[in-house]
């Protein structure tokens, strides 16, 4: 894939996930790169897929634009940016000059890949891990893998309202409403006792330079998602730690305790794991699956792309739990939480 390919395609990504201002700004990147500028010489340099399932290279050129809209530094970019109206041409002629103009920021924001934290995704988590706790009703050790700044591992502060019901906090900080098709999740509410997450490079949204990196990656003409994060961040107090997935899983599936269930969640993260990584991560889940027991129960709760590469038919959302090694076809999630396709109607086992 070219530069200008990725360009298009995270264009149509975009348009397909309701932000038009987004196909808009990348298709105009697309036609119009600055193939001699300081930023196209750096991405020149970039080896493998540099796409949305790789380097993502048109969603970092895209986030260091809104960051400059975000801290005010660019009255003209400003000026273009939603809430205000613009065409293509003023669009195009301000995105270019401020490329130029903001040459050494553009450089060093586009160093870090995308960092995203859509607390919307919880809606498909909160369901998720009541069906998990329907089965095993346990409290849980909560993990997450790819957990970014770990505003996901604090749904239980969050609610999920479905057709006038309520799943969740009685006193939410933020109340997720997804499109929601299918029954009703379980009524049982999970406690937990205790969380943790891992990222390679985790951000800390009480920090007003990595709250930065989060919003930046929201779209500029979808506002619900930076108050949600705003307000996500007024909660986190959960430790992310630096570290590769797999092997901080490793220690966490050796240390979790009796009388919980460890529940092993991730978001659109899996899937830019290197091949390798997913073969033995998966292979370190299953092998402690094996010896999981009725009073130290596991679960793997997953909302991962399973083939669609441009947002229109979601994420597949998947709970695999042992003992029993039963795998339950939850349904589907739209990659930014809009929606969700629920298909379980299964009953307890336990």
């Amino acid at each position: 894939m070219t530069l200008i390919e990725a360009f298009r395609h995270q264009a149509a990504s975009c348009g397909a996930l309701g932000s038009p201002f987004m196909a808009q700004l990348l298709s105009i990147l697309a036609d119009n790169w600055p193939a001699d500028s300081a930023l196209a010489q750096k991405f020149a340099g970039f080896e493998g897929d540099i796409g949305p399932a790789g380097h993502s290279l048109p969603l970092r050129t895209a986030a260091g634009l809104h960051a400059l809209v975000l801290t005010r530094r660019d009255e003209a970019l400003m000026a273009v940016y939603p809430p205000n109206q613009t065409n293509d041409t003023a669009l195009r002629d301000t995105i270019l000059s401020a490329l130029e103009t903001h040459a050494a920021f553009m450089n060093d924001w586009t160093d870090s890949p995308p960092q995203t934290n859509e607390v919307r995704r919880s809606a498909a988590l909160i369901a998720g891990a009541r069906v998990a706790v329907s089965h095993f009703s346990l409290p849980l050790h909560l993990s997450e893998l790819g957990a970014s700044g770990g505003l996901n591992l604090m749904w239980d502060k969050y609610a999920l309202e479905l057709s006038g019901k309520r799943f969740g906090s009685d006193m939410p900080v933020l109340t997720l409403t997804p499109d929601w098709t299918g029954a009703m999740p379980p009524a049982l509410t999970p406690q937990i006792p205790a969380r943790a997450g891992v990222d390679l490079n985790p951000l800390d949204p009480k920090r007003g330079d990595h709250l930065l990196r989060l919003t930046a990656y929201l779209w500029p003409d979808q506002p619900e998602r930076l108050s949600l994060t705003r307000a996500a961040a007024s909660v986190m107090t959960a430790q992310v730690d630096t570290g590769d997935a797999v092997d901080w899983l490793s220690g966490r599936l050796a240390t979790a305790p009796q009388g919980r269930l460890h529940l092993i969640q991730h978001s659109v993260a899996w899937q830019y794991f290197p091949d390798a990584v997913q073969a033995h991560g998966t292979a370190l889940i299953e092998a402690a699956g094996a010896q999981a027991t009725e009073d130290r129960p596991l679960a793997w709760l997953s909302m991962e792309s399973d083939g669609d590469t441009t947002g229109g038919k979601g994420a597949a959302l998947t709970l695999r739990l042992w003992p029993g090694n039963l795998t339950l076809e939850l349904g589907r999630a739209d990659f930014h939480g809009r929606w969700i396709d629920w298909r379980y109607k299964g009953a307890a086992l336990h």
